[in-house]
């Protein structure tokens, strides 16, 4: 959901695809921000692991089905899928699941904006993890000016009064594991030699493996499957997660990572809007305010040294 970036690869030649980049940037933001409304609507009658068991499912599927139509084989090598594992566990199988869990209490209007501050754990961990990526003031500012927006959205000045800590802290911990996954495959897999697509499809098979263990040890086979929860998981793996990470890499590979990464400021706008427009969540003054705090600090995050 939030922001995928992939291992360098050899360059290759790429036809040149016939929709702009702008109406697929702009089709990545809507089923990304339209995700959080998904999962809430798919835990209205499914376990928490079970949406994110079909999420995975639906979407190794799409990009199985992707991996067919182009003959790419999924990557070799014991060394490859060990660290394929724990990258699964961390972008995929870990926040996928605490984003379901968090939202059996919160809005997903919350979990939307929460999801935003990704960029900001992912600044503060490169600072210990990553001696190459050295801070500026601005970025370390940017990084206060972020968290100021999240308590802003918590509404720490009340004491955190009306919140629910335990999904909220969930929520967090879920955009915490991204910038934790992705240090990881910058520290493994960049350079593998392997293609993007290769890569992370063999990344979803062993997440939707790892749930698939999990799953059965909290949860019972359902006794009924209502339609609109299912559509909702269907939707949320096939769309919010197999098509839109095809989406991204196109991205990725034709604007470069850093204008494919602004989507990130988009999903939680989107987020909002369909939370308070679909599912009638509340919205307190504080939650968009503290959301564009949150976005302007993470925007400043990503200013690089001589831009």
């Amino acid at each position: 959901m939030t922001t995928t970036r992939v291992p360098p690869c050899p360059s290759t030649a790429r036809p040149r695809p016939r929709l702009g980049w702008r109406l697929r940037f702009g089709a990545l933001s809507l089923v990304w921000g339209f995700s959080f409304l998904l999962i809430k609507v798919g835990t209205e009658g499914y376990a928490p692991f079970q949406v994110t068991l079909g999420r995975l499912v639906f979407g190794t599927a799409v990009l199985g089905a992707a991996m067919a139509l182009k003959r790419e084989r999924l990557p070799r090598g014991r060394r490859t899928w060990g660290h394929l594992a724990v990258a699964a566990f961390f972008l995929n199988a870990l926040p996928f699941s605490l984003f379901a869990y968090a939202e059996l209490t919160i809005p997903s209007t919350l979990a939307g904006i929460c999801n935003a501050t990704s960029p900001l754990w992912g600044m503060a961990l490169s600072l210990v993890a990553l001696s190459e990526d050295r801070p500026t003031r601005l970025r370390v500012a940017g990084l206060g000016i972020g968290f100021v927006g999240v308590l802003t959205v918590l509404g720490a000045w009340e004491g955190f009064a009306g919140l629910d800590v335990s999904g909220t802290v969930m929520a967090l911990l879920a955009s915490l594991s991204y910038p934790i996954g992705w240090i990881y495959v910058r520290r493994t897999l960049a350079g593998s030699g392997h293609s993007h697509l290769s890569l992370t499809g063999g990344q979803l098979l062993l997440a939707t493996l790892q749930l698939a263990m999990i799953t059965p040890l909290f949860t019972s086979v359902p006794r009924s499957f209502p339609v609109l929860p299912l559509l909702a998981v269907v939707a949320l793996g096939a769309l919010g997660t197999g098509f839109a990470m095809l989406v991204q890499y196109g991205l990725v590979a034709e604007v470069g990572p850093t204008t494919a990464q602004t989507v990130t400021y988009f999903i939680p706008v989107i987020a909002t809007v369909a939370g308070v427009a679909l599912l009638g969540e509340s919205l307190a003054w504080s939650t968009p305010v503290g959301a564009v705090v949150v976005l302007a600090g993470a925007a400043l995050t990503q200013v690089r040294r001589g831009a």
